[in-house]
Protein backbone atom coordinates (compact mmCIF):
# COMPACT_ATOMS: atom_id res chain seq x y z
CA UNK A 1 0.00 0.00 0.00
CA UNK A 2 1.55 3.58 -0.85
CA UNK A 3 1.57 5.97 1.90
CA UNK A 4 0.54 9.76 1.01
CA UNK A 5 1.65 12.21 3.41
CA UNK A 6 -0.57 15.71 3.12
CA UNK A 7 0.77 18.85 4.58
CA UNK A 8 -2.26 20.89 6.02
CA UNK A 9 -6.58 19.72 6.39
CA UNK A 10 -7.85 23.01 4.56
CA UNK A 11 -11.01 21.94 2.25
CA UNK A 12 -8.27 20.43 -0.83
CA UNK A 13 -6.42 18.70 1.83
CA UNK A 14 -9.67 16.89 3.40
CA UNK A 15 -10.86 16.05 -0.16
CA UNK A 16 -7.41 14.64 -1.58
CA UNK A 17 -7.00 12.22 1.45
CA UNK A 18 -10.61 10.71 1.27
CA UNK A 19 -10.17 10.27 -2.41
CA UNK A 20 -7.04 8.87 -2.05
CA UNK A 21 -7.92 6.45 0.49
CA UNK A 22 -10.59 5.64 -2.00
CA UNK A 23 -8.19 4.68 -4.58
CA UNK A 24 -5.82 2.21 -1.42
CA UNK A 25 -3.39 4.66 -0.33
CA UNK A 26 -2.69 4.83 2.94
CA UNK A 27 -3.28 8.77 4.08
CA UNK A 28 -1.99 11.02 6.59
CA UNK A 29 -2.62 14.54 7.07
CA UNK A 30 -0.41 16.17 9.48
CA UNK A 31 -1.93 19.85 10.43
CA UNK A 32 -0.20 22.52 12.26
CA UNK A 33 -3.55 23.46 14.01
CA UNK A 34 -5.78 21.79 16.70
CA UNK A 35 -8.52 21.55 14.45
CA UNK A 36 -9.26 20.72 10.65
CA UNK A 37 -11.06 22.68 8.09
CA UNK A 38 -8.01 25.59 7.44
CA UNK A 39 -9.88 28.89 7.34
CA UNK A 40 -13.23 26.76 7.20
CA UNK A 41 -13.72 26.62 10.52
CA UNK A 42 -15.79 27.87 13.90
CA UNK A 43 -16.29 29.87 17.29
CA UNK A 44 -18.75 30.39 19.76
CA UNK A 45 -18.95 33.63 22.15
CA UNK A 46 -21.23 34.69 24.63
CA UNK A 47 -24.01 32.22 23.13
CA UNK A 48 -23.51 33.19 19.67
CA UNK A 49 -21.83 30.52 17.00
CA UNK A 50 -20.04 32.55 14.21
CA UNK A 51 -18.40 30.51 11.07
CA UNK A 52 -14.95 32.49 11.19
CA UNK A 53 -13.94 31.76 7.52
CA UNK A 54 -15.50 30.81 4.21
CA UNK A 55 -19.36 31.97 4.25
CA UNK A 56 -21.07 31.52 0.62
CA UNK A 57 -21.61 27.76 -0.53
CA UNK A 58 -21.98 27.22 -4.24
CA UNK A 59 -21.74 24.24 -6.53
CA UNK A 60 -22.49 21.32 -3.97
CA UNK A 61 -22.38 18.57 -6.56
CA UNK A 62 -18.54 19.04 -6.18
CA UNK A 63 -18.79 18.43 -2.60
CA UNK A 64 -20.97 15.28 -3.33
CA UNK A 65 -18.78 14.07 -5.70
CA UNK A 66 -16.29 13.71 -2.65
CA UNK A 67 -18.67 11.46 -0.77
CA UNK A 68 -19.49 9.35 -3.79
CA UNK A 69 -16.09 9.20 -5.01
CA UNK A 70 -15.73 7.21 -1.47
CA UNK A 71 -18.59 4.94 -2.18
CA UNK A 72 -20.75 6.93 0.57
CA UNK A 73 -23.62 8.82 0.77
CA UNK A 74 -22.98 12.55 1.39
CA UNK A 75 -26.77 12.58 2.94
CA UNK A 76 -25.37 10.65 5.31
CA UNK A 77 -22.35 13.54 6.20
CA UNK A 78 -24.30 16.57 6.18
CA UNK A 79 -27.40 18.17 4.23
CA UNK A 80 -28.26 21.80 2.79
CA UNK A 81 -30.67 24.06 1.78
CA UNK A 82 -31.24 26.16 -1.59
CA UNK A 83 -31.68 29.86 -0.80
CA UNK A 84 -34.07 31.93 -2.42
CA UNK A 85 -32.30 35.15 -2.22
CA UNK A 86 -28.30 35.59 -3.03
CA UNK A 87 -28.49 38.71 -1.54
CA UNK A 88 -29.66 41.78 -0.04
CA UNK A 89 -27.68 44.88 -1.63
CA UNK A 90 -27.80 48.60 -0.57
CA UNK A 91 -26.81 51.34 -2.60
CA UNK A 92 -25.74 54.88 -1.19
CA UNK A 93 -28.23 56.18 -3.05
CA UNK A 94 -31.49 54.44 -0.74
CA UNK A 95 -31.81 51.77 -3.55
CA UNK A 96 -32.42 48.28 -1.93
CA UNK A 97 -32.14 45.13 -4.98
CA UNK A 98 -33.12 41.65 -3.27
CA UNK A 99 -30.95 39.48 -5.68
CA UNK A 100 -32.91 36.47 -5.97
CA UNK A 101 -31.96 33.28 -6.90
CA UNK A 102 -34.75 32.56 -9.78
CA UNK A 103 -33.17 35.11 -12.86
CA UNK A 104 -36.40 35.49 -13.95
CA UNK A 105 -37.38 37.34 -10.96
CA UNK A 106 -33.76 38.55 -10.79
CA UNK A 107 -34.69 40.25 -13.78
CA UNK A 108 -38.17 41.43 -12.68
CA UNK A 109 -36.35 43.22 -9.11
CA UNK A 110 -34.04 44.36 -11.73
CA UNK A 111 -36.27 45.99 -14.38
CA UNK A 112 -38.30 47.09 -11.24
CA UNK A 113 -35.49 48.48 -9.25
CA UNK A 114 -33.11 49.91 -11.83
CA UNK A 115 -35.55 50.52 -14.96
CA UNK A 116 -33.04 47.98 -17.02
CA UNK A 117 -34.91 45.72 -19.19
CA UNK A 118 -35.86 42.30 -18.08
CA UNK A 119 -33.86 40.79 -21.34
CA UNK A 120 -30.63 42.66 -20.50
CA UNK A 121 -30.10 40.52 -17.35
CA UNK A 122 -31.95 37.26 -18.91
CA UNK A 123 -28.89 37.78 -22.30
CA UNK A 124 -26.27 38.35 -19.35
CA UNK A 125 -27.07 35.57 -17.36
CA UNK A 126 -26.96 33.08 -20.70
CA UNK A 127 -23.98 34.50 -21.72
CA UNK A 128 -22.24 33.53 -18.29
CA UNK A 129 -23.08 30.01 -18.65
CA UNK A 130 -22.28 29.74 -22.16
CA UNK A 131 -18.91 31.11 -20.96
CA UNK A 132 -18.84 28.58 -18.09
CA UNK A 133 -20.16 25.29 -20.08
CA UNK A 134 -17.30 26.16 -23.06
CA UNK A 135 -14.63 27.69 -20.81
CA UNK A 136 -14.91 27.62 -16.79
CA UNK A 137 -15.11 23.55 -17.32
CA UNK A 138 -12.14 23.29 -18.86
CA UNK A 139 -10.46 25.40 -16.05
CA UNK A 140 -11.96 23.45 -13.16
CA UNK A 141 -11.94 19.86 -14.15
CA UNK A 142 -8.26 19.31 -15.04
CA UNK A 143 -4.88 20.11 -14.79
CA UNK A 144 -3.69 23.02 -16.89
CA UNK A 145 0.25 21.86 -17.54
CA UNK A 146 -0.24 19.06 -18.93
CA UNK A 147 -0.41 18.25 -22.55
CA UNK A 148 -3.31 16.05 -22.77
CA UNK A 149 -5.65 18.76 -21.24
CA UNK A 150 -4.79 20.82 -24.52
CA UNK A 151 -5.46 17.85 -27.02
CA UNK A 152 -8.70 17.31 -25.75
CA UNK A 153 -12.20 17.28 -27.61
CA UNK A 154 -13.52 19.75 -25.22
CA UNK A 155 -10.81 22.11 -25.69
CA UNK A 156 -10.89 22.42 -29.43
CA UNK A 157 -14.48 22.62 -29.17
CA UNK A 158 -14.07 25.80 -26.79
CA UNK A 159 -11.01 26.76 -29.66
CA UNK A 160 -13.54 28.88 -32.31
CA UNK A 161 -15.15 30.53 -29.74
CA UNK A 162 -12.05 32.96 -27.98
CA UNK A 163 -12.94 36.19 -29.36
CA UNK A 164 -16.10 35.86 -27.42
CA UNK A 165 -14.46 34.83 -24.26
CA UNK A 166 -13.86 38.63 -23.07
CA UNK A 167 -9.91 37.56 -22.64
CA UNK A 168 -8.77 41.07 -23.84
CA UNK A 169 -11.32 43.53 -21.81
CA UNK A 170 -11.45 43.70 -18.03
CA UNK A 171 -14.65 43.04 -16.24
CA UNK A 172 -16.08 46.13 -16.14
CA UNK A 173 -15.42 47.18 -19.56
CA UNK A 174 -17.55 43.63 -20.34
CA UNK A 175 -20.15 44.96 -17.55
CA UNK A 176 -20.72 48.51 -19.30
CA UNK A 177 -20.95 48.01 -22.18
CA UNK A 178 -23.81 45.11 -21.61
CA UNK A 179 -25.36 46.72 -18.35
CA UNK A 180 -27.27 50.70 -18.54
CA UNK A 181 -27.02 51.29 -15.09
CA UNK A 182 -23.87 52.17 -12.86
CA UNK A 183 -25.61 50.37 -10.28
CA UNK A 184 -26.20 47.25 -12.10
CA UNK A 185 -22.17 47.87 -13.16
CA UNK A 186 -21.22 47.61 -9.32
CA UNK A 187 -23.62 45.18 -9.13
CA UNK A 188 -21.97 42.56 -11.09
CA UNK A 189 -18.15 43.76 -11.12
CA UNK A 190 -18.75 42.64 -7.59
CA UNK A 191 -17.80 38.97 -8.48
CA UNK A 192 -14.25 39.85 -9.08
CA UNK A 193 -13.84 39.57 -5.55
CA UNK A 194 -15.14 36.36 -5.04
CA UNK A 195 -11.12 35.38 -6.36
CA UNK A 196 -9.82 38.50 -4.41
CA UNK A 197 -9.37 40.40 -8.06
CA UNK A 198 -9.92 43.87 -8.99
CA UNK A 199 -12.75 44.02 -11.83
CA UNK A 200 -10.81 47.37 -13.38
CA UNK A 201 -8.18 45.13 -13.85
CA UNK A 202 -9.29 41.26 -13.78
CA UNK A 203 -10.22 39.55 -17.57
CA UNK A 204 -14.23 39.54 -18.57
CA UNK A 205 -13.75 35.90 -19.16
CA UNK A 206 -14.59 35.82 -15.29
CA UNK A 207 -17.92 37.01 -15.39
CA UNK A 208 -19.04 33.73 -16.16
CA UNK A 209 -19.38 33.28 -12.21
CA UNK A 210 -22.38 34.86 -11.76
CA UNK A 211 -23.83 31.95 -13.21
CA UNK A 212 -23.06 29.70 -10.51
CA UNK A 213 -25.84 32.13 -8.15
CA UNK A 214 -28.03 32.70 -10.25
CA UNK A 215 -28.39 29.41 -12.61
CA UNK A 216 -27.39 26.87 -10.28
CA UNK A 217 -27.96 28.62 -7.04
CA UNK A 218 -26.60 29.49 -3.30
CA UNK A 219 -26.54 27.41 -0.74
CA UNK A 220 -25.95 26.77 3.05
CA UNK A 221 -25.28 23.54 4.53
CA UNK A 222 -27.75 22.49 8.00
CA UNK A 223 -25.37 23.87 11.16
CA UNK A 224 -23.20 26.35 8.82
CA UNK A 225 -20.99 26.25 6.34
CA UNK A 226 -18.62 24.67 9.75
CA UNK A 227 -20.77 21.67 8.52
CA UNK A 228 -18.43 21.02 5.60
CA UNK A 229 -15.16 20.80 7.46
CA UNK A 230 -17.04 18.06 9.97
CA UNK A 231 -18.62 16.40 6.84
CA UNK A 232 -15.05 16.24 5.11
CA UNK A 233 -13.08 15.38 8.31
CA UNK A 234 -15.74 12.63 9.49
CA UNK A 235 -15.68 11.04 5.81
CA UNK A 236 -11.68 10.76 6.40
CA UNK A 237 -12.05 8.98 9.43
CA UNK A 238 -13.96 6.92 7.56
CA UNK A 239 -12.00 6.47 5.40
CA UNK A 240 -8.79 5.00 7.41
CA UNK A 241 -7.09 8.15 6.72
CA UNK A 242 -4.79 9.16 9.91
CA UNK A 243 -4.92 12.37 11.48
CA UNK A 244 -1.89 14.25 13.38
CA UNK A 245 -3.33 17.14 14.75
CA UNK A 246 -0.97 20.15 16.35
CA UNK A 247 2.09 18.35 14.44
CA UNK A 248 3.43 21.50 12.04
CA UNK A 249 5.69 20.00 8.91
CA UNK A 250 9.07 21.48 9.48
CA UNK A 251 10.54 20.25 6.34
CA UNK A 252 9.79 17.91 3.08
CA UNK A 253 12.14 15.85 2.38
CA UNK A 254 13.80 15.23 -0.57
CA UNK A 255 16.55 13.11 -1.70
CA UNK A 256 17.72 12.62 -5.96
CA UNK A 257 14.68 14.95 -6.79
CA UNK A 258 12.00 13.19 -5.43
CA UNK A 259 9.81 13.76 -2.49
CA UNK A 260 10.45 10.74 0.04
CA UNK A 261 8.35 11.85 3.41
CA UNK A 262 7.78 14.59 5.86
CA UNK A 263 9.72 15.76 9.23
CA UNK A 264 7.76 17.34 12.22
CA UNK A 265 8.33 17.56 15.70
CA UNK A 266 8.33 13.84 15.99
CA UNK A 267 10.64 12.88 13.43
CA UNK A 268 10.66 11.53 9.77
CA UNK A 269 7.37 10.16 8.48
CA UNK A 270 8.42 8.58 5.07
CA UNK A 271 6.18 8.23 2.23
CA UNK A 272 5.64 7.86 -1.86
CA UNK A 273 4.53 10.61 -2.30
CA UNK A 274 3.38 14.43 -0.48
CA UNK A 275 1.16 16.62 -1.02
CA UNK A 276 0.94 20.48 0.26
CA UNK A 277 -2.10 22.05 1.22
CA UNK A 278 -0.30 24.87 2.46
CA UNK A 279 0.17 27.94 0.83
CA UNK A 280 3.05 27.41 -1.94
CA UNK A 281 4.76 30.62 -0.49
CA UNK A 282 5.77 29.04 2.75
CA UNK A 283 5.88 25.83 1.41
CA UNK A 284 8.58 26.98 -1.00
CA UNK A 285 10.45 29.13 2.22
CA UNK A 286 9.98 27.25 4.74
CA UNK A 287 9.47 23.23 3.96
CA UNK A 288 11.47 22.71 0.99
CA UNK A 289 14.82 26.12 1.69
CA UNK A 290 17.38 23.73 -0.43
CA UNK A 291 15.05 23.82 -3.46
CA UNK A 292 15.35 26.55 -5.89
CA UNK A 293 11.64 27.64 -5.79
CA UNK A 294 9.62 29.41 -9.04
CA UNK A 295 10.38 33.19 -8.29
CA UNK A 296 8.24 34.37 -10.85
CA UNK A 297 5.20 31.99 -9.69
CA UNK A 298 5.82 33.19 -5.71
CA UNK A 299 5.75 36.99 -6.87
CA UNK A 300 2.88 37.44 -8.41
CA UNK A 301 0.34 39.58 -7.07
CA UNK A 302 -0.91 38.49 -3.95
CA UNK A 303 -5.16 38.10 -4.10
CA UNK A 304 -7.11 40.39 -1.57
CA UNK A 305 -7.59 39.95 2.16
CA UNK A 306 -10.34 40.85 4.35
CA UNK A 307 -11.26 42.40 7.92
CA UNK A 308 -13.80 40.74 9.97
CA UNK A 309 -15.58 42.09 12.69
CA UNK A 310 -17.84 39.32 14.38
CA UNK A 311 -20.57 41.01 16.20
CA UNK A 312 -23.34 39.13 18.20
CA UNK A 313 -26.31 41.70 18.13
CA UNK A 314 -29.05 41.71 20.47
CA UNK A 315 -31.61 42.27 17.94
CA UNK A 316 -32.73 41.46 14.77
CA UNK A 317 -33.30 43.16 11.43
CA UNK A 318 -36.21 41.71 9.46
CA UNK A 319 -34.47 43.36 6.30
CA UNK A 320 -31.24 41.59 6.06
CA UNK A 321 -31.17 37.99 4.83
CA UNK A 322 -28.05 35.43 5.02
CA UNK A 323 -26.14 37.20 2.39
CA UNK A 324 -25.76 41.49 2.08
CA UNK A 325 -23.65 43.87 1.06
CA UNK A 326 -23.57 47.54 1.48
CA UNK A 327 -21.78 49.14 -1.61
CA UNK A 328 -19.06 51.84 -1.66
CA UNK A 329 -19.96 54.76 -3.23
CA UNK A 330 -16.79 54.69 -5.31
CA UNK A 331 -16.07 51.39 -6.12
CA UNK A 332 -12.84 52.01 -8.46
CA UNK A 333 -11.41 54.17 -5.34
CA UNK A 334 -12.31 50.91 -3.04
CA UNK A 335 -9.98 49.11 -5.66
CA UNK A 336 -7.40 51.51 -6.40
CA UNK A 337 -6.23 51.14 -2.63
CA UNK A 338 -6.40 46.92 -2.29
CA UNK A 339 -4.17 46.50 -5.62
CA UNK A 340 -2.56 49.83 -6.23
CA UNK A 341 -1.81 51.86 -2.74
CA UNK A 342 -2.48 49.17 -0.66
CA UNK A 343 -4.52 51.33 1.39
CA UNK A 344 -8.36 50.77 3.02
CA UNK A 345 -11.17 53.39 1.57
CA UNK A 346 -13.06 55.12 4.40
CA UNK A 347 -15.89 53.91 2.59
CA UNK A 348 -15.53 50.17 2.10
CA UNK A 349 -18.38 47.84 0.21
CA UNK A 350 -19.61 46.32 3.64
CA UNK A 351 -20.68 42.28 3.34
CA UNK A 352 -22.21 41.35 5.82
CA UNK A 353 -23.20 37.44 6.94
CA UNK A 354 -25.89 36.04 9.31
CA UNK A 355 -26.60 32.23 9.44
CA UNK A 356 -28.90 32.92 12.15
CA UNK A 357 -31.37 33.98 9.69
CA UNK A 358 -31.24 30.08 8.77
CA UNK A 359 -29.41 28.59 11.76
CA UNK A 360 -31.68 30.30 14.75
CA UNK A 361 -29.47 28.02 17.32
CA UNK A 362 -26.62 30.58 15.95
CA UNK A 363 -27.73 33.25 18.31
CA UNK A 364 -29.39 33.83 21.32
CA UNK A 365 -33.37 34.47 21.09
CA UNK A 366 -34.25 37.93 19.35
CA UNK A 367 -30.21 37.94 18.72
CA UNK A 368 -28.44 37.69 15.23
CA UNK A 369 -24.81 36.33 14.81
CA UNK A 370 -23.45 38.90 12.57
CA UNK A 371 -20.09 38.59 10.35
CA UNK A 372 -18.94 41.65 8.91
CA UNK A 373 -16.49 41.92 6.37
CA UNK A 374 -14.77 44.27 4.29
CA UNK A 375 -11.96 43.78 1.56
CA UNK A 376 -8.36 44.94 2.32
CA UNK A 377 -5.22 44.66 0.62
CA UNK A 378 -2.43 41.50 2.18
CA UNK A 379 -0.30 42.57 4.31
CA UNK A 380 2.64 44.33 3.80
CA UNK A 381 3.35 46.12 7.27
CA UNK A 382 0.19 48.44 7.59
CA UNK A 383 -0.54 49.80 10.49
CA UNK A 384 -3.53 47.69 11.24
CA UNK A 385 -4.55 48.25 14.86
CA UNK A 386 -5.19 52.23 13.19
CA UNK A 387 -6.54 50.28 10.84
CA UNK A 388 -9.48 48.21 12.99
CA UNK A 389 -10.20 51.62 14.68
CA UNK A 390 -10.76 53.28 11.33
CA UNK A 391 -12.58 50.27 9.12
CA UNK A 392 -14.75 49.77 12.58
CA UNK A 393 -16.26 53.60 12.66
CA UNK A 394 -16.39 53.48 8.43
CA UNK A 395 -18.41 50.23 8.89
CA UNK A 396 -20.79 51.30 11.76
CA UNK A 397 -21.10 54.48 9.98
CA UNK A 398 -22.35 53.36 6.99
CA UNK A 399 -24.58 50.42 8.80
CA UNK A 400 -26.19 53.35 10.43
CA UNK A 401 -26.99 55.72 7.04
CA UNK A 402 -28.36 52.33 4.80
CA UNK A 403 -30.10 50.99 7.88
CA UNK A 404 -31.84 54.00 9.32
CA UNK A 405 -30.14 52.93 12.95
CA UNK A 406 -27.72 53.31 15.46
CA UNK A 407 -25.83 49.34 15.75
CA UNK A 408 -23.23 50.07 18.52
CA UNK A 409 -25.39 50.03 21.26
CA UNK A 410 -26.79 46.34 20.12
CA UNK A 411 -23.46 44.93 19.70
CA UNK A 412 -23.00 42.45 23.22
CA UNK A 413 -19.80 40.82 21.82
CA UNK A 414 -17.36 41.12 19.24
CA UNK A 415 -14.04 39.33 18.10
CA UNK A 416 -11.38 41.03 14.70
CA UNK A 417 -9.66 39.25 12.07
CA UNK A 418 -7.26 40.79 10.17
CA UNK A 419 -4.62 40.05 7.58
CA UNK A 420 -2.00 39.14 10.07
CA UNK A 421 -4.16 36.63 12.07
CA UNK A 422 -5.19 35.09 8.59
CA UNK A 423 -1.57 34.55 8.08
CA UNK A 424 -0.77 33.40 11.36
CA UNK A 425 -3.66 30.88 11.92
CA UNK A 426 -3.82 30.29 7.99
CA UNK A 427 0.19 30.04 6.96
CA UNK A 428 -1.30 32.22 3.86
CA UNK A 429 0.93 34.13 2.71
CA UNK A 430 0.56 38.44 3.30
CA UNK A 431 -2.88 37.06 4.76
CA UNK A 432 -4.30 36.96 1.11
CA UNK A 433 -7.48 34.74 0.69
CA UNK A 434 -7.34 32.92 -2.85
CA UNK A 435 -3.68 33.09 -2.48
CA UNK A 436 -2.66 34.95 -6.18
CA UNK A 437 -5.30 37.58 -7.61
CA UNK A 438 -6.51 37.20 -11.16
CA UNK A 439 -5.74 40.43 -12.36
CA UNK A 440 -3.79 39.21 -15.53
CA UNK A 441 -5.68 37.41 -18.17
CA UNK A 442 -3.17 34.79 -17.89
CA UNK A 443 -3.84 34.11 -14.26
CA UNK A 444 -4.91 30.69 -14.81
CA UNK A 445 -2.05 29.67 -16.21
CA UNK A 446 0.20 31.54 -14.02
CA UNK A 447 -0.82 29.41 -10.36
CA UNK A 448 0.79 27.26 -9.24
CA UNK A 449 0.60 23.70 -10.76
CA UNK A 450 -0.73 21.01 -8.88
CA UNK A 451 2.56 19.35 -9.17
CA UNK A 452 6.25 20.12 -9.17
CA UNK A 453 8.23 19.95 -12.46
CA UNK A 454 10.95 19.47 -10.87
CA UNK A 455 10.58 16.75 -8.42
CA UNK A 456 8.79 13.46 -8.72
CA UNK A 457 5.83 12.98 -6.53
CA UNK A 458 5.63 16.22 -4.95
CA UNK A 459 2.12 17.68 -5.43
CA UNK A 460 0.24 20.92 -4.34
CA UNK A 461 -3.19 21.15 -3.69
CA UNK A 462 -5.47 24.43 -2.54
CA UNK A 463 -6.37 28.14 -2.96
CA UNK A 464 -2.63 29.00 -3.81
CA UNK A 465 -2.67 25.90 -6.11
CA UNK A 466 -4.63 25.67 -9.39
CA UNK A 467 -7.49 26.30 -10.06
CA UNK A 468 -7.73 28.86 -6.97
CA UNK A 469 -9.24 29.87 -3.63
CA UNK A 470 -12.91 29.06 -2.83
CA UNK A 471 -14.69 26.11 -1.56
CA UNK A 472 -15.85 25.07 -4.99
CA UNK A 473 -12.30 25.40 -6.28
CA UNK A 474 -10.28 23.83 -3.50
CA UNK A 475 -12.42 20.75 -3.76
CA UNK A 476 -11.97 20.76 -7.91
CA UNK A 477 -8.15 20.74 -6.41
CA UNK A 478 -7.87 18.33 -3.89
CA UNK A 479 -9.58 15.90 -6.98
CA UNK A 480 -6.91 16.76 -9.93
CA UNK A 481 -4.15 16.66 -7.60
CA UNK A 482 -5.47 13.23 -6.23
CA UNK A 483 -6.40 11.95 -9.96
CA UNK A 484 -2.67 12.91 -10.30
CA UNK A 485 -1.04 10.64 -7.76
CA UNK A 486 -3.49 8.08 -8.67
CA UNK A 487 -2.83 7.98 -12.23
CA UNK A 488 1.53 8.79 -11.19
CA UNK A 489 1.00 5.21 -9.57
CA UNK A 490 -1.29 3.59 -11.82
Amino acid sequence: MKKVSIVGSGVAGLAAASRLAARGFEVTVFEANAYPGGKLTQFSESGFRFDAGPSLFTMPHFLDDVFLHCGKNPRDYYTYQKINTSGHYFFEDGTQLHAYADREKLAQEIQHKLGVPGKVIQNYLQQAQRLYDRVGTIFLENSLHQMATWVSSKVARALPGIPSYGLFQTMDQWNRARLQDPRLVQFFNRYATYNGSDPYQAPAILTSIPHLEFNIGTFLPQGGMHAITEALYRLGLDMGVQFRFNTAVQEILIHQKQAKGVRTQLGFSESACVVSNMDVYPTYRKLLPSLPAPEKTLHQERSSSALIFYWGINRSFPELDLHNILFSADYRQEFDGLFRTFRVTDDPTVYMNITSKYEPGDAPEGGENWFVMINVPANRGQDWDDIIIQSRKAVTSKINRLLRTSIEPHIVCERVLDPRSIELRTGSYQGSLYGTSSNNRFAAFLRHPNFSHRIKNLFFCGGSAHPGGGIPLCLQSGRITADLIVKQFA
